[in-house]
């Protein structure tokens, strides 16, 4: 299948997640089919390529996206399997950290870590009080494990041997990092405060293009 076609088929699933995220009611169902079909095609995505940086990041990406896949079954169902669904996205992170760390310099991680550490701060002194004491272990576990993700990535991008050898996988994982951090602080503000406007659409929409800027970080060029 070309790039253009299977991306076309990924968006399709990805609008069906939305739509029926949004809808609701008589169109939930199409949200249980496209949020795990969206992340599915991902999955096959990653699997498929032929180029990669190195077999081991194409293994190790495809175990972040299915505990991701294991992880949206679990946030999308009418039951509260809140605390699962956080675990599978806790190991998927711990996949990508596992791929993205390895040979950056130690100034690119600083750096990295010094920033996200800040906008982890920020976030965490107005949502903590919301939540719940029961999860709030839980989530500072969450958002430690996430922001050595995204660092991970950064300082990958930001280290210039790594950069110039793989500047599309670099880019694209630095990218996903970013957006991944964007979807989850958007679902924490929709879930634990007021609720945001449009919910479905920014924290779907934000998810789905992290993890298909990871999918493609794959790709060795």
């Amino acid at each position: 299948m070309s790039r253009r076609a299977s991306n076309a088929l990924i968006a399709s699933a990805a609008v069906l997640a939305i739509l029926g995220a949004w809808s609701g009611g008589a169109w939930q169902w199409a949200h249980y089919v496209g949020k795990p079909l969206t992340t599915g095609l991902l999955l096959w995505l990653v699997l498929a390529q032929q180029t990669p940086v190195s077999p081991r990041y194409r293994l190790v990406v495809a175990a972040g996206m299915t505990l991701s896949l294991i992880g949206d079954v679990c946030l999308m169902l009418p039951w509260d399997l809140f605390l699962p669904g956080l675990v599978a996205f806790l190991l998927a992170h711990l996949c990508y950290i596992a791929v993205f760390a390895p040979r950056s310099v130690p100034k690119a991680r600083g750096a990295a870590l010094a920033l996200l550490l800040v906008v982890a701060a920020l976030n965490l002194i107005g949502l903590l009080p919301r939540i719940e004491p029961a999860l709030r272990v839980p989530v500072l576990a969450y958002v430690a494990v996430l922001t050595l993700m995204v660092a991970a990535a950064l300082a990958r991008a930001w280290t210039p041997t790594l950069a110039s050898a793989h500047p599309h996988s670099t880019r694209l994982a630095a990218i996903g990092a970013i957006f991944f951090m964007l979807s989850d602080s958007l679902l924490a503000w929709d879930k634990f405060a007021d609720g945001i406007p449009a919910a479905a659409l920014l924290v779907l929409g934000t998810y789905f293009f992290a993890q298909w800027c990871i999918a493609r970080s794959v790709e060795a060029r």
